[in-house]
């Protein structure tokens, strides 16, 4: 399955709130869209865990497979499965130019490295999956256009509060990851166990 291109609108008033995907505001209605939206009916377990993965997939920009990677990464570790998989996504090098307020959203940050404007420890990286590591240091190209883009985006960054496992200096353009995130830093509102037993089952 594909990463999503369409709407985003049409995902944030079926699933609710995703910083990382938009920073559009869907209009507040009582009822989800289509048609049969008005309809109030029972959702199943298996609807109410599919919708919390979907959150999960469409806020970072995954693919199904990316996913089903990612979840197979966090059962092989020691500790909670759901917060482990959690900190694998938030510590992709595109979250973490995102949440640094170097790009408004995360494709925004994708797109960002994916044209050579970041540097990890004084090397360009240009895949988003990259894992940053405590210690790295996360810093702008030095090209005047790369320098460019990100000090406008720094006017209007995405989230408000920069988590305290991160440190940026506006002056220099450069972030630093101190830690691993902790789970009431992640933006996200999601129940990471429903997600669990989704691939569980």
């Amino acid at each position: 399955m594909s990463r999503y291109n369409g709407p985003s609108l049409r995902i944030i008033r079926r699933l609710g709130e995703l910083p990382g995907l938009t920073r559009k505001v869907a209009k507040k209605r009582k009822f989800p869209p289509g048609q049969h939206g008005q309809k109030s009916r029972k959702r199943s377990e298996y609807a109410i865990r599919l919708e919390e993965k979907q959150k999960l997939r469409y806020n970072y920009g995954l693919t199904e497979r990316q996913l089903v990677q990612c979840v197979r990464q966090a059962k092989q570790m020691k500790g909670s499965t759901g917060q482990i998989l959690l900190q694998l996504l938030e510590m992709r090098l595109d979250n973490i130019v995102f949440r640094l307020g170097m790009a408004p959203t995360i494709p925004s940050a994708r797109q960002l490295v994916n044209h050579g404007h970041i540097c990890v420890n004084n090397k360009t990286v240009s895949i988003p999956s990259y894992q940053c590591k405590p210690g790295d240091i996360i810093t702008v190209k030095e090209r005047s256009s790369s320098k460019k883009i990100v000090e406008t985006n720094l006017l209007f960054p995405g989230l408000a509060n920069l988590p305290t496992h991160l440190e940026f200096d506006k002056s220099k353009l450069q972030g630093k990851v101190n830690d691993i995130i902790q789970r009431e830093w992640v933006a996200l509102e999601v129940n990471e166990l429903l997600i669990v037993e989704f691939y569980s089952r």
